[in-house]
């Protein structure tokens, strides 16, 4: 596949809206992690007080939020997972398609 076939495709506007459609989805979704994270970090650090209230048994609000990180992690992950498949997928097999095809064709 040549260089002027991979510009082709960077320039093409199913190659921008894959992008958009990606990043829509990925910066507000981290942006909404981070915060999440650093309120975590930041009760953890400011306010022990609050973080020591028991919920459950031994089971208190910091330990509650800390295991709600891990909770969080896999369901950003089955988001974005589910995410790729039905938006992020389709338009880069086209993308492949068309790169691959294209590349056929001028060979052929």
């Amino acid at each position: 596949i040549a260089q002027a076939d991979f510009e082709r495709v960077h320039q093409s506007a199913e190659f921008t809206r894959l992008r958009t459609t990606f990043r829509r989805f990925a910066f507000p979704m981290t942006a909404v992690f981070v915060v999440w994270y650093f309120l975590y970090v930041l009760l953890s650090t400011y306010a022990p007080g609050f973080m020591s209230i028991p919920l459950i048994g031994s089971i208190n609000i910091g330990m509650a939020m800390g295991l709600a990180q891990f909770v969080t992690t896999f369901g950003i992950t089955w988001l974005y997972v589910r995410h790729a498949s039905r938006n992020l997928d389709p338009l880069a097999a086209q993308l492949r398609e068309d790169l691959e095809g294209g590349a056929t064709h001028a060979a052929g």
